[in-house]
């Protein structure tokens, strides 16, 4: 019998040495590439990508917003030469004991991590504030490969949550906009009297519809100028939907409130015209929750803020404290994940995915690439 004490770690049989990864080269010059097959150090573990999501703000960032590239009020944060993606679910295949006990899962299991990549030492993160870290490293953006490759590097630093294999892979990657749908809803301060608005039925709009519903107030109402995705809302636990293309929201909220307006407004279409929209249906005293990612400046009156209403207004990022939460309702089958994941691409029709997310038309909800395969 050999004495040889057995390696912490090993590369699984069979792994390759190279994967087919998307590189972002700049705004709107992606290109699909052979690049090496990470190799995990201490502590850090190996996941073999399953499916990731399509975000808004993968978009933004594809189409050179200045939140991402930079402009005169700004530097640049996005990083030239990274693989995107922020959304993601996979199978750890490869770690050592070390990476196993920090992160609290084992190889074979299914993960899906938070998108920022906290450094751990900021004041931010020093006081538990970490999805304000101040570096802010994360997935897909900056100085992490993301998860539109065939494999991706969990560091030490990820926050990793274990998820259900019996979910389909594209619903797992929903975690992540799911959470910040689930923030947004904290920031909101919903009670149980509360009328309260959501604005678009896109991916972050639906699970704030859900988060909201699971607050229980008296009214959730969704906005958005799709029949469909308000049908799909309702599903999603909307009480009121109206059509904003059709209808007069503001009016139509004040005809419902005795003239007084909505109290709480989520913002989740990224659109700068759902900003004054908010403003306008909110009730004095109400709270208003911004969460897009905006593609270009927004003007609005602030006087409404301050001297008409003095409304709360609130900003949400990421989706921390919610991960739980959110995996639950995923594995709980309460949410019509069929009807909201819409549409899944390979790897190698990435372009067409990032364009059917940019498609004004609303052809798609979730978009996802499967980098092995789709069924």
């Amino acid at each position: 019998m050999s004495t040889t004490p057995a390696p912490e770690t090993a590369a699984p049989a069979g792994l390759p040495e190279t994967m087919q990864a998307v590189i972002c080269h700049g705004p709107e010059n992606y290109t699909l590439e052979q690049v090496p097959v990470p190799i995990p150090g201490p502590g850090e573990m190996l996941m073999k990508v399953e499916a990731v999501g399509v975000c808004a703000s993968d978009l933004k960032c594809y189409h050179g917003a200045a939140k991402f590239w930079g402009d005169e009020n700004r530097p640049a944060w996005a990083q030239k030469e990274m693989t995107p993606g922020h959304e993601f679910a996979g199978t750890i295949i490869q770690a050592d004991q070390e990476g196993m006990a920090h992160h609290g899962v084992a190889v074979g299991d299914r993960v899906t991590c938070e998108q920022i990549v906290p450094c751990g030492r900021c004041r931010y993160c020093v006081r538990g504030e970490y999805w304000m870290c101040g570096p802010h490293d994360m997935f897909g953006f900056r100085n992490f490969h993301g998860g539109m490759a065939e494999y991706l590097l969990v560091p030490w630093n990820a926050r990793a949550h274990r998820i259900s294999k019996e979910l389909p892979a594209h619903h797992a990657a929903f975690a992540e906009p799911l959470s910040c749908s689930l923030h947004a809803v904290e920031r909101g301060g919903i009670t149980f009297d509360d009328v309260v608005v959501i604005a678009g039925c896109g991916p972050i709009g639906l699970g704030m519809v859900a988060g909201a519903k699971a607050k229980n107030p008296l009214t959730v109402v969704a906005l958005d100028m799709s029949d469909d995705k308000l049908a799909l809302a309702r599903k999603c636990g909307a009480d009121i939907t109206i059509n904003v293309g059709k209808e007069d929201a503001v009016q139509r909220i004040k005809d419902m409130t005795g003239g007084y307006g909505a109290d709480v407004y989520l913002e989740g279409t990224g659109h700068p015209s759902a900003v004054g929209q908010g403003l306008n249906l909110l009730r004095k005293l109400g709270r208003y929750v911004e969460y897009s990612v905006f593609g270009s400046d927004v003007t609005v009156d602030w006087s409404i803020i301050s001297d008409d209403k003095e409304l709360d207004v609130r900003g949400a990022h990421l989706g921390p404290y919610c991960w739980q939460a959110a995996i639950k309702m995923l594995e709980s089958g309460i949410l019509p994940m069929d009807e909201i994941c819409t549409d899944q691409f390979v790897l190698k029709d990435f372009q067409a995915a990032l364009d059917l997310v940019g498609d004004t038309t609303g052809a798609s909800v979730k978009v996802s690439i499967l980098p092995g395969g789709v069924s």
